[in-house]
């Protein structure tokens, strides 16, 4: 804490979706600098499911000062027993959020005002990261496609771009993010299962891979027409990988 502010934005992957392959949560507590980060996970969208609850606990029970956050459930979770949600959640190292339905996790957000506190967080140099629902939240805009055919939603604007995430694996979803910033949405990336996108404040720093193939685009509009431009990604399996320095 006391960093830069600083977001890791999965298209897809973590423990929830890649079993038996930690590379991306790894990179995640790596980036704290602690031997047993603290790290709280926020399962709203998912409707607090206790499978993931579990599943979260299972994974870095062992490695982490572990903790979660309940809107849905008379016991919030860690929060209610620190006494304040606000105090409990500027402890941590990392803020690690679920996914499910952003409208759904927004809504609750908005309602609670979790949404001032996480900006807190983030300002305060808590490493705020997800996946899907957990991913878009962060976005001025995004793409989403919990709830049906894929639509634009507008995140917490902590990012000033949009967002689409399983870009490999929704075909539909990736040409439906492409039409809107061509129509008018405010460019912004798109990322592979697998990928996750790291900002350092509202600056993309790196974007690292827990697949060789996997990727991430720069989506924008050009003469009233989307293009996609790949970037360059850091497949963190390999030996050789080194971590961009931060900018001082």
């Amino acid at each position: 804490m006391g960093g830069p502010p600083q977001i890791i934005a999965f298209g897809g992957g973590g423990f929830s979706m890649e079993n038996g392959n930690p590379l991306l949560d790894d990179h995640v507590l790596a980036l704290t600098g602690r031997e047993r980060p603290r790290v709280c996970f926020i399962p709203t969208a998912s409707g607090d499911a206790d499978h993931y609850v579990v599943r979260f606990y299972r994974t870095f029970s062992a490695i982490a000062e572990t903790s979660h956050v309940s809107l849905f459930r008379r016991d919030r979770g860690a929060g209610a027993v620190e006494g304040c949600l606000r105090e409990h959640l500027l402890k941590q190292d990392v803020i690690y959020v679920g996914g499910g339905s952003v409208v759904s996790l927004l809504g609750a957000w908005l309602a609670h005002g979790l949404d001032r506190i996480l900006e807190e967080c983030w300002r305060n140099g808590t490493i705020l990261c997800g996946g899907s629902a957990g991913s878009l939240c962060w976005f001025e805009e995004a793409v989403t496609a919990f709830h049906g055919p894929p639509e634009a939603v507008r995140g917490l604007g902590f990012l000033p771009y949009s967002n689409c995430v399983h870009y490999d694996a929704e075909p539909e979803r990736r040409a439906q993010f492409q039409d809107y910033v061509g129509r008018g949405m405010v460019a912004g990336y798109g990322a592979d299962d697998g990928c996750a996108l790291h900002f350092v404040g509202t600056r993309l720093h790196d974007v690292v891979t827990s697949r060789p193939r996997a990727g991430a685009y720069r989506v924008q509009a050009v003469g009233g027409e989307p293009v996609e431009t790949p970037l360059t990604a850091r497949f963190l399996g390999a030996a050789s990988a080194v971590a961009p320095a931060l900018a001082a």
